[in-house]
């Protein structure tokens, strides 16, 4: 029997990877209906709660997909949670298919002794602090005056960068005013950034790379001795522009011999994670390292010499993991929803009928947007050829966007659209601009973040807020 509506779907993350993946099947040659469900009251996923507020591209990737969901094309439903407020079945039960964008939100795990010490955190969480995720805890204990950050990414350089950088050079950002509190009583004068391998092989961006000696009263170390390179990392310097303009950034680093600034970056290379050492007390006191060095192909091996690096935290920015589903297939080990180009798998290894992956949740946390854009166009693409072939279908004769709010409707779920976050989004903005000048001339605030979930829905929803507190308490 032929289908007359439209082919009813939801994507679940708003996020860069489910924007996408809504963009490029709103744009296939199917007849279709998009509902795009966030956890949150307001969308885009990582860029809001994931990157740091002074990183050099998110306005433009913002703005990218801002005028993706302005379109109104795509229906935006927020603080909706699939898996409470919503099952896997209903969306089984009211949509013909349902794509899993939902993106990578914890710490990859790091097996040293150590690691659980108290003053060990996940970049993942500190990231989630500074960013004003509603879930996460107001308070950050810094206290260190000497910290190390392990990883060589754009996350660890985030990291870092927040870490050093002085909260008035923040304050022309949209950090939530506890954030603020909190950096302004930072001891911190020395932030190490340790990477197992060298110059050719580290993951840190150019442009972030380079913005990291931009930062006032804050200087950037790098030193001689951690330039080596073997045929491997010839051929990548030769192969990639990418490459090229890293090694050359830290060689730049490296030459500068005058450091007067009150806060430092170090960028250790070839420098291995052995152990997270302890004072008498149970507190970090060291990070102790193996150097490294490579082998010919670009990898690294031990040289069984070992360094200790006094410290009083560690952050670890090793890559993030993505957090199962309930209903969903799940693949613990690799913290991704197994599946085959987007289709996802049973425990059989078949496809199961409707349900796909896309993004992090898909392949792992690496890659920048560009690959998102790809790894979506790869997803969409067995969608739309499973729609043509006949396969997708709701269980129920109830489906689409009314019946699911109806649905929501019932259970009393105060879900939001992009309507209300027009409305999130102009008042944070206006936050931003009471707030005037900042202090020593550095010009308005662009917006100020609120961080509270019930404050947020509440303005999302057009509720008065008097009396509401806009920082509140982890989860309400």
């Amino acid at each position: 029997m032929t289908q007359t509506r439209p082919l009813s779907v939801a994507v679940i993350g708003a996020g860069p990877a489910g924007i996408y993946a809504s963009d490029i099947l709103s744009k296939s040659e199917l007849d279709v209906d998009i509902d795009l469900f966030e956890r949150l009251p307001a969308p885009y996923g990582l860029v809001r709660y994931g990157v740091a507020p002074d990183h050099p591209r998110i306005k433009q990737i913002i703005v990218a997909l801002y005028k993706i969901l302005q379109r109104g094309d795509i229906r935006l439903l927020g603080n909706v949670n699939v898996g409470t407020d919503i099952t896997v079945e209903d969306l089984h039960a009211h949509y013909d298919a349902v794509i899993f964008a939902t993106g990578s939100d914890k710490d990859a795990p790091l097996n040293i002794p150590g690691a659980d010490l108290p003053q060990s955190y996940g970049a993942a969480d500190f990231v989630s602090w500074y960013d004003g995720h509603p879930n996460y805890p107001r308070e950050w204990p810094l206290e260190a005056k000497e910290i190390a950050v392990l990883g060589v990414g754009n996350v660890a350089l985030d990291v870092a960068r927040v870490l050093a950088k002085h909260v008035e050079d923040l304050l022309v950002t949209e950090i939530p005013e506890n954030v603020a509190a909190g950096l302004r009583k930072n001891p911190v004068t020395d932030v190490h950034v340790f990477g197992r391998r060298g110059p050719a092989q580290v993951k840190f961006s150019p442009l972030e790379l380079r913005e990291l000696g931009h930062q006032p009263d804050v200087d950037v170390i790098v030193y001689e001795e951690d330039f080596d390179f073997d045929e491997g990392s010839e051929k990548a310097i030769a192969s990639s522009n990418q490459t090229k303009q890293v090694v050359k950034a830290l060689t730049n680093y490296a030459m500068q011999d005058e450091h007067t600034a009150s806060r430092r970056i170090h960028i250790h290379m070839f420098h291995s994670p052995v152990e997270i050492l302890a004072d008498e007390s149970g507190n970090v006191r060291a990070l102790k390292t193996e150097r490294t060095r490579l082998v010919g192909d670009g990898s690294v091996e031990g040289t069984g010499q070992f360094v200790e690096t006094p410290v009083q935290a560690v952050y670890r920015a090793i890559g993030y993991f993505s957090s199962p589903i309930e209903g969903v297939p799940f693949d613990f080990k690799r913290g991704v929803i197994p599946n085959a180009g987007g289709r996802v798998l049973g425990e059989d290894g078949e496809p199961l009928t409707g349900i796909y992956a896309t993004g992090w949740v898909k392949r792992g946390p690496v890659g920048l947007i560009g690959s998102t854009k790809s790894d979506a166009q790869e997803t969409i693409g067995n969608l739309v050829a499973d729609a043509q072939a006949g396969k997708l279908h709701a269980t129920s004769d109830a489906v689409g966007h009314e019946a699911i709010v109806q649905l929501l409707t019932e259970r009393g779920v105060p879900f939001t659209t992009w309507e209300g976050w027009e409305l999130l989004n102009a008042y944070e903005e206006q936050l931003g601009a009471a707030y005037g000048e900042v202090e020593g001339g550095r010009g308005p605030r662009e917006r100020i973040k609120v961080v509270s979930r019930k404050a947020m829905t509440a303005i999302s929803l057009g509720e008065s807020v008097e009396g509401l507190d806009l920082i509140g308490q982890p989860g309400e």
